[in-house]
């Protein structure tokens, strides 16, 4: 049977604001058979340095390799995704995961180009990147390999200034729960629905609606993930969604399954990833 975790890491001080978790994880080989290897949207970017095998992660119909010894950027997802070792022998990957305010902080680029997708850093931003690599395969140790990682990132958000209407429509959503309507937005900033979902598009990769939607059905999955009994996951469903089949869209949508499969089934990367 195949041993897996997730070991979260402190972000340095400077980052917290931008940087919503960092973990490793290890895998002792492939995950099992039986296990869904699903991992559920949760409205944030990804960095991941892949130091020892690789990691195949399936979006829709494409299939992403993530070379050993790479730095790759997963744009914003808003459907499943299926994730396992590339080779069946040890993994171990450092998985930096932004939050919405987080990406156009540290990479001047056009984030709706990167949605659901997963690039590698070196074709986004050329040289940097390639040099940060040598200087992490030269890197003996997980701890010094974090610290290459922090400092890089602490040096580009040096580089970038802050957008406060973004910014102030993005701390609303999550301060909402992902409750807050696109009207509400354009009220109170005064910007037209069209002009926000440009300026969500270059940040963010989709527009807020999209974006609240996701985060709408993080936090019933993150009550799911921690084991919630059933009167606690009805209340997060009706203070949420419509009425029942509103949810079982949203369940399906981004998990890919009914909410009786997902039950019946093995997804303990799922719940770690969520509760680690």
């Amino acid at each position: 049977m195949t041993d897996f975790r997730f070991i979260p890491i402190t972000p340095h001080p400077l980052l917290s604001p931008y940087v919503a978790k960092i973990h490793v994880f290890e895998s002792s080989g492939r995950l099992p058979a039986r296990e869904r290897k699903l991992i559920v949207p949760n409205a944030n970017f990804k960095l991941t340095l892949t130091y020892r095998n690789g990691i195949v992660a399936g979006i829709g119909d494409k299939t992403f390799i993530q070379a050993e010894n790479k730095l790759s950027l997963t744009g914003l997802i808003d459907s499943p995704v299926i994730l396992d070792s590339h080779e069946d022998a040890q993994t171990g990957t450092i998985i930096i995961e932004f939050n919405p305010l987080g990406a156009y902080r540290f990479f001047n680029l056009f984030y709706a180009d990167v949605k659901n997708q997963i690039v590698e850093l070196a074709d986004l931003i050329g040289n940097q990147a390639e040099e940060l690599q040598s200087q992490l395969v030269e890197a003996n140790s997980i701890t010094l390999k974090l610290q290459l990682l922090q400092i890089f990132l602490i040096k580009q958000l040096a580089k970038t200034v802050a957008d406060p209407i973004y910014d102030y429509c993005i701390d609303r959503i999550l301060g909402a729960d992902g409750l807050l309507t696109v009207t509400q937005l354009e009220k109170e900033t005064g910007y037209s629905s069209r002009w926000l979902h440009r300026k969500f598009s270059e940040h963010l990769g989709t527009g807020p609606k999209n974006l609240s939607e996701i985060v709408r059905f993080k936090q019933f999955y993150k009550a799911y993930s921690t084991g919630a009994e059933s009167k606690r996951l009805k209340e997060q469903i009706y203070q949420n969604y419509h009425d029942q089949s509103h949810f079982i869209r949203a369940f399906k949508r981004f998990t890919g399954s009914t909410p009786t499969d997902l039950q019946n089934s093995t997804n303990e990367l799922s719940i770690k990833n969520f509760t680690s």
